[in-house]
Parts: structure tokens; sequence; C-alpha cells
């Protein structure tokens, strides 16, 4: 358990040594993938239109804030989850 929580942060660590790299692509994955989900049908409901962008929008800005990265890495984590369930949803059901 202590290796997996040292592992942890090493891994912040070097994301705040990274940060303007990672920053570029964590803003190209959540934008794009919130995209296309929001394209897929998510624009059709305001539930589901709600449900990609208030995730999207906290995570650009916290992005903008230059938040600390486990805030970002969280977000974004958690924002590509809803974004790429839905995906799989409108594309599974075909609305």
């Amino acid at each position: 358990m202590e290796t997996i929580l040292r592992s942890e942060q090493n891994v912040f660590k070097e994301s705040e040594f990274n940060r303007f790299g990672l920053i570029s692509i964590i803003l190209l994955i959540v934008g794009c993938v919130g995209g296309i989900a929001v394209g897929l049908g998510a624009i059709k409901y305001v539930f589901t239109l709600v449900l990609v962008v208030v995730p999207t929008m906290i995570t650009l800005s916290l992005l903008l804030a230059v938040s600390p990265m486990k805030w970002i890495w969280r977000g974004a984590i958690v924002s590509v989850s809803i974004d790429v369930l839905l995906i799989l949803y409108f594309l599974l059901l075909g609305n």
C-alpha cells in the first residue's frame, strides 16, 4: 500500500515539473472528447448537455487558474469518464 502511495506522489511531482506540456495534452483531450460527446447527441437533451459541459468547464477553469496538477488530473479524469460513457450511450442507442 505504501509503494502505491509513493508512486502516486511521484507521478504528481513529475506532473508539476512537466506542467505546461501536460496542460496542452489535457486541454486537447478534454476539449475534443467533450465536443464529440456533444456532437453525438448530448446537445439534444438539457441534462446530458449539462453533464458534459460542467465537468469540462471546471477542468478548463482549473487549467486556466494554474491549479495544482492533482486537481487538474482529477477533473480531467472525471470529465473524460463522463464523456466516454455518454459517447458509448449515444453510439449504442443510435439516437
